[in-house]
């Protein structure tokens, strides 16, 4: 699916049920291979992005079961039970492959080597290697990118300010502390998804978490496996939620999506933009907070976003940049310059390719502005590869006149296969189909 051609649509009607969370399922089969004996995890994302780090895995010595697509058994053997690949470690596309590994791997009694596809390879490493390294880390770098080196030693513990919240350093940091001589402290500027410390303290981690500083103190005591079943990837969710208050006449709900409040950024500000976005349903599902999410057509007004609720929603701007376009209004976006160091500039391609459809937006060094409403026109536009501009461009398309054609829609199975066929599903116009 090289090429997608995206028509007009009628009205989206239905229920739906996405793929398991994408930084959930990542962090089940890392912290699954450190625990002491099987974990059983059910509703795994088999996506590229992991699949990389299952693959890594399975290169470090760990045994995994997998019993279709989206049911696994890890079998750990504890912090130290994995082995010294035998070659380089392909991390593919995937960051989070790689800057996790790295706090697993700095700990690790051998040496080995992180790389990747030459889209990850393009991504900044200092921000994890520099703290390890304040650790006691051996990590070689290629002028602050991949290819890494890491010659596994003990570690100390340290105390980390993180200038930016990442719950990717934090992450790795933390993992790094179990391989530490003492206490590991991490403190953050504002909430970073904490996937990584609910986790931990299920497998009965040693860890203290006080407002924005989380520590984690080195045990003897083996992490518990897990039992896990992963929830709805609310990252993944967004697409369909916004097609539905975007097109006409439309109705849609998503089952079963992970709602853990410090990745709910976008419902915050879909709500201060006047979306009807309904929460039903709550639960807890392994640890994780759960609901059903019903979004209807629904008028917008631009808002202005920044500060910390910019960390909560970091994945989803590509597709809040495409409900700007349709709302009354500016919607102006700082304080988010990661968004240059994400699968592309996503500042820079955002602004292109909407552009390409007409939008009026304008780059900021940490953001964009977008005024509107404005028709968007359909035409040619590019992914770059990235998959979540890739899903945006394709909800553009279905309120663009005429068609939209996306180059490079394969990089949608990094985080969502199966992502054309939900919005068939829904009655989306892709490709001729009504």
């Amino acid at each position: 699916m090289k090429q997608l051609t995206v028509r007009p649509s009628g009205p989206l009607r239905g229920s739906v049920r996405i793929p398991g969370d994408k930084s959930i399922s990542h962090r089940a089969l890392l912290l699954s291979a450190l625990a002491e004996g099987a974990s059983h995890i059910e509703n795994f994302l088999p996506s590229g992005d992991c699949k990389a780090t299952l693959g890594c895995l399975r290169l470090l010595g760990v045994h995994i079961e997998q019993h279709d697509a989206t049911t696994l058994t890890v079998h750990g053997h504890g912090k130290y039970g994995l082995q010294p690949p035998a070659s380089p470690l392909d991390c593919v596309r995937s960051g989070t492959t790689m800057r996790l590994l790295c706090g697993i791997l700095a700990g690790q009694p051998f040496q080995s080597i992180l790389t990747g596809d030459l889209q990850l390879l393009r991504r900044p490493m200092r921000r994890v290697v520099e703290p390890l390294r304040r650790m006691g880390a051996e990590i070689t770098d290629t002028e602050g990118y991949a290819p890494l080196s890491i010659s596994g030693r003990q570690l100390h513990g340290y105390d980390h300010a993180l200038e930016i919240a990442s719950a990717q350093v934090k992450s790795a940091l933390l993992l790094a502390g179990l391989y530490a001589d003492s206490p590991t402290t991490v403190r953050e500027p504002a909430p970073s998804r904490d996937h990584t410390e609910r986790m931990l303290s299920a497998m009965g981690a040693r860890l203290t978490i006080n407002g924005l500083s989380t520590t984690i103190i080195p045990d003897t005591t083996p992490l518990r496996p897990l039992s896990l079943v992963i929830p709805g990837d609310i990252s993944s969710a967004a697409f369909p939620l916004v097609a539905a208050l975007l097109v006409s006449g439309s109705e849609v709900t998503v089952e079963g999506v992970g709602v853990n409040p410090t990745r709910t950024g976008l419902l915050d500000v879909l709500r201060e933009m006047g979306a009807e976005v309904a929460v039903s349903n709550a639960r807890a599902l392994g640890g994780e907070p759960v609901a059903d999410l019903t979004a209807r057509t629904s008028g917008l007004r631009g808002v202005e976003i920044g500060g910390a609720t910019v960390v909560r929603m970091i994945d989803e701007f590509p597709v809040l940049a495409v409900a700007a376009t349709q709302a009354e209004g500016r919607t102006i976006v700082r304080d988010a310059a990661e968004l240059r160091v994400k699968e592309t500039d996503r500042i820079a391609t955002v602004v292109m390719e909407l552009g390409k459809l007409g939008a009026q937006i304008e780059p900021l060094p940490d953001g964009f502005i977008v005024s509107g409403p404005t028709p968007l026109q359909g035409t040619a536009v590019s992914s770059h590869g990235d998959h979540r501009l890739a899903m945006a461009l394709f909800v553009a398309g279905l309120v663009a006149a005429g068609e939209t054609t996306i180059e490079d829609m394969d990089c949608v199975s990094d985080s969502f296969p199966g992502f054309v066929e939900l919005m068939y599903s829904l009655t989306a116009a892709v490709d001729g189909h009504p």
